[in-house]
């Protein structure tokens, strides 16, 4: 991971195809690899939103995947972490639904406006 640029975390699916929006810019830019479906990988840390088939994850689920993001961030203080709108997009949740889960983030994880404001 690079330190002088934050950590591009994304909404990735279980199969690890990066194929599209926040998931083809951290493979393009970022150095998520392709097949790699949860974690850190180049300066990119991807959390399952989507099942293998594309199928949007249970909320309860994402919630789990975002709680261990939380504890890698905590662990790695020295990193920033640049979250973009996890599960917002097409694993179809609300804002409002996934602000909550964030609350414990870390000095060092910045949310996006959209989640800033739902919380």
């Amino acid at each position: 991971m690079h330190m002088d640029r934050p950590v591009f975390v994304f909404s990735s699916n279980l199969s690890g195809h990066h194929d599209e929006g926040a998931a083809l810019e951290a493979l393009r830019n970022r150095g998520a690899i392709y097949g790699n479906a949860q974690g850190s990988q180049g300066n990119s840390y991807a959390i399952p939103t989507k099942d293998e088939d594309l199928r949007s994850l249970p909320l309860i689920r994402i919630a789990e995947e975002i709680e261990r993001f939380l504890d890698f961030a905590k662990t790695h203080p020295w990193l920033l972490f640049e979250v973009t709108p996890i599960a917002c997009g097409s694993a179809g949740y609300r804002p409002e639904e996934v602000a909550p889960i964030f609350e414990s983030a870390s000095h060092n994880v910045t949310l996006p406006q959209v989640l800033r404001l739902a919380a």
